[in-house]
């Protein structure tokens, strides 16, 4: 098990205290979806019974793991049903739910796409969660990890699946200036790697 000491999962152990000023990005990938109603266009598609309980261990894990739950100063979430339901399942974590913005743009938009979102964030936000989509994630994880532990990296290369969530510290520099392999990975924990989960 790549950087973690409990034994509990595979991938980076998290670290919320920073002692250098960094920005974080946080990437929580939609719990799995519903495909059984042929009707619904895809933006509409629901959680799965399966993706909501994938909700619901990682809503418990961002709520006890060590330093609390990511601290935020905004959600940016992809208005598909999907994300938002998911968005809904995790956030119990926090006592107070942080600020939350739904956009359209963020729906299966393009890795390209989501760099531009983050450089055009004002600079009062350092520490952004997004809710969305892959291959977007997935992509936009590996175009600024440039560092970070190999196994947790390899792992991302791998696969990023449904409920996944992923953390990366980037330079304390303007968001505007944001570029590719400059960030670090610190955390990927999928849900089926924490303890007691069957997802």
């Amino acid at each position: 098990m790549a950087g973690s000491t409990d034994g509990r999962r595979r991938g980076a152990r998290p670290v919320e205290v920073r002692l250098v000023a960094m920005k974080r990005l946080y990437l929580l990938r939609h719990a799995k979806s519903a495909w059984d109603d042929a009707s619904l266009e895809d933006h509409d598609r629901p959680l799965a019974p399966r993706g909501r309980r994938a909700c619901a261990t990682m809503a418990k894990y961002l709520g006890e793991r060590k330093g609390g739950p990511p601290r935020l100063d905004l959600v940016l979430c992809s208005t598909a049903r999907r994300a938002r339901e998911t968005l809904e399942g995790v956030l119990p974590a926090w006592p107070v739910p942080p600020e939350t913005v739904h956009e359209a743009g963020l729906y299966l938009c393009g890795t390209d796409a989501l760099l531009d979102r983050l450089r055009a964030l004002p600079e009062t936000v350092t520490a952004v969660m997004l809710v969305g989509h892959n291959p977007d994630f997935q992509e936009l994880a590996l175009t600024l990890a440039g560092a970070g532990d190999p196994t947790a990296l390899a792992a991302v290369r791998e696969k990023l699946p449904t409920g996944g969530f992923i953390a990366l510290d980037l330079p304390d520099g303007p968001w505007a200036d944001l570029s590719p392999r400059s960030g670090r990975l610190v955390e990927f924990t999928p849900p089926r790697s924490l303890a007691g989960s069957s997802e």
